[in-house]
């Protein structure tokens, strides 16, 4: 056997297409499944969730004014890079859950495949969320969803790489925006997708990503002015009402809470519909 010491790794934030150490100084220990370290997280503070909103609001316009196309492309590249690392992905999976690895295999697939799924409903949710209306007089109305802005998602604290996917890549694929809190236990594959983010064509600030403490984070992006819509899918249950009420005081979007969600179970349009809000637009018709 050999005597070497391994080099702990301490892992940092990912906000506005880089790598910062949380302002505070602080990290946390992580541990797999039966409680062995695995490594240290940065434990983010109010003033990094500050710090991500202002990097997702600098990257909203240009994001959001980018072809459908070319939000597919991107998605895509994500799939591509994720693919690549599977291995890798797979072994924190393992470790951070406690199931087997053949077992986490499959769900890195299942989390590539959704990525490539979201991918290719870019340049489609327009035209089946939108509508042509009939108007009784001489002109066109359409309704067409556009993005809701900069979106704080709370991930799943149980699920953590493929529930991660299923909530981040709706929020981009529609143009928006995202403040990620990640698997306050599990934050390792989340961690990682953010390299994969990083080394992808997802331009800085799309999507950032907080480690640390859920119930500590959480209300400073709830009460956040400049924060368009809260997901509270991994929001501890004793306090979803205090942040839903956090919300209400800026009138943010927050979608309705869903059952207990299974991850594994194919996607559908309705984290599409979350984030996305309706203009009408009325054009006189003839001269």
């Amino acid at each position: 056997m050999s005597d070497r010491i391994a080099v702990a790794k301490t892992y940092k934030l990912y906000v506005g297409g880089a790598f910062p150490r949380s302002e505070s100084g602080r990290s946390y220990p992580v541990v797999d499944a039966k409680g062995a370290f695995l490594a240290n997280a940065a434990q983010g503070s109010r003033k990094d969730a500050r710090d991500a909103v202002v990097a997702a609001r600098k990257a909203f316009a240009g994001w959001s004014g980018a072809t459908a196309y070319n939000r597919g492309q991107v998605l895509y590249r994500v799939a591509e890079v994720l693919e690549g690392r599977r291995e890798q992905f797979a072994v924190e999976v393992a470790a951070s859950e406690g199931v087997p690895l053949k077992k986490a295999q499959s769900l890195v697939d299942a989390a590539v495949d959704r990525w490539v799924w979201y991918a290719g409903w870019t340049d489609k949710f327009a035209t089946v969320l939108g509508a042509a209306n009939p108007v009784a007089g001489p002109y066109f109305s359409f309704s067409v969803p556009e993005p809701t802005g900069v979106v704080a998602v709370l991930a799943p604290q149980e699920s953590s790489l493929l529930g991660l996917v299923s909530v981040i890549a709706p929020v981009i694929a529609t143009g928006n925006t995202a403040v990620v809190v990640a698997s306050q236990d599990r934050p390792l594959p989340a961690i990682t997708l953010s390299e994969v983010l990083a080394t992808s064509d997802v331009p800085g600030g799309v999507v950032n990503v907080l480690t640390g403490r859920t119930a500590e984070i959480a209300p400073w992006l709830a009460s956040h002015a400049d924060v368009n819509a809260l997901d509270l899918t991994g929001a501890p249950e004793q306090s979803r009402a205090d942040l839903e009420r956090s919300a209400a005081g800026t009138v943010k979007r927050v979608p309705r809470k869903r059952p207990a969600e299974d991850f594994t179970r194919e996607p559908d349009l309705a984290r599409l519909r979350a984030f996305l809000e309706t203009k009408t637009v009325w054009h006189p018709t003839g001269t």
